[in-house]
């Protein structure tokens, strides 16, 4: 196999249209405050809103956990995040407290000031929004886009298993599963591997139960350059050697025209490593030419 077939057939895109937005996961974080959202619809339009605000808050502490989505910030990034609420001063202060402790009259007075230094108040008194679960959805879909460069692993776990689910339907001495750990592979194919890290998970791990072959494999696409490629690269012939010395297989399957940034990396570990093949190799059968 040369490389420039490797290079020549990579993959412009594995996206599809489920890749933009998880809506089963917006869906699932919203419902999880939709009664606080829908008790803090309440105040929307009224005139006296400070107190119909503390009044609320009095009534269903609970509410103050909503508050932070309507901001659009996380409850991990607010631990995190010091506020400055005294412009004389100058001092921040981690306000988290004021959203989850035990509500008291400082809390109160704290929570008045982020109504009002927010925005909120205004948003709520001039109806600016009519429904607070529609909002937060909105709210959680922008959130969201800054999952989809993880969601990129996903569709390309999800392309191959597909290939992997196929090949094994195909040759029934064959089976895999995903995200194998030591453990799971140990308890899957009763078969005790090494590894060089704790935390090491392989993508998949591939077995022929009649051969007792064990295949490993990584799998990653890269859309555009960077510093990472070369580094995963590196990584990736260690690991080759890492697994050979234990009589072990490893499949590296990698796409993207990021890599056409990154060529002498990638060329390195192709010559260097056994198998490095792509979708479009995966996709014309290869599996049997490495594992038959």
């Amino acid at each position: 196999m040369e490389f420039k077939i490797l290079i020549s057939t990579l993959s412009e895109s594995i996206f599809t249209w489920d890749y933009f937005i998880d809506f089963k996961k917006i869906k699932y974080n919203v419902q999880k405050l939709e009664k606080e959202l829908n008790l803090l619809n309440y105040l929307i339009g009224k005139d006296n809103i400070e107190n119909e605000f503390i009044t609320l808050i009095n009534e269903y502490p609970n509410v103050r956990k909503a508050l932070p989505l309507l901001i659009a910030v996380r409850k991990s990034k607010l631990k995190e995040t010091p506020i400055i609420t005294n412009i004389a001063t100058l001092i921040p202060e981690n306000k988290s407290y004021i959203f989850y402790d035990e509500l008291n009259q400082h809390i109160k007075n704290e929570l008045l000031i982020f109504f009002k230094s927010s925005g909120l108040k205004d948003i709520f008194k001039n109806k600016y929004i009519k429904n607070l679960v529609d909002y937060c959805f909105g709210v959680e879909v922008g959130f969201d886009t800054n999952a989809r460069k993880n969601r990129t692993g996903n569709l390309m776990e999800g392309i191959v298993a597909k290939f992997l689910r196929k090949f094994c339907h195909d040759n029934q001495e064959f089976y895999f599963i995903e995200q194998a750990t030591q453990k799971r592979i140990k308890d899957a194919f009763s078969y005790k591997i090494e590894i060089d890290k704790n935390s090491r998970r392989f993508d998949f791990a591939l077995y022929n139960s009649i051969t007792k072959k064990l295949y490993l494999i990584e799998v990653n696409y890269y859309s555009g350059g960077g510093s990472k490629l070369k580094a995963t690269a590196g990584e990736y012939q260690y690991l080759n050697d890492f697994l050979k010395n234990q009589g072990l297989e490893f499949i590296w399957i990698t796409d993207g025209k990021g890599w056409l940034t990154a060529l002498n990396p990638l060329e390195e570990t192709f010559k260097h490593n056994d198998y490095v093949i792509n979708l479009h190799m995966l996709k014309n059968g290869i599996l049997n030419e490495i594992c038959k």
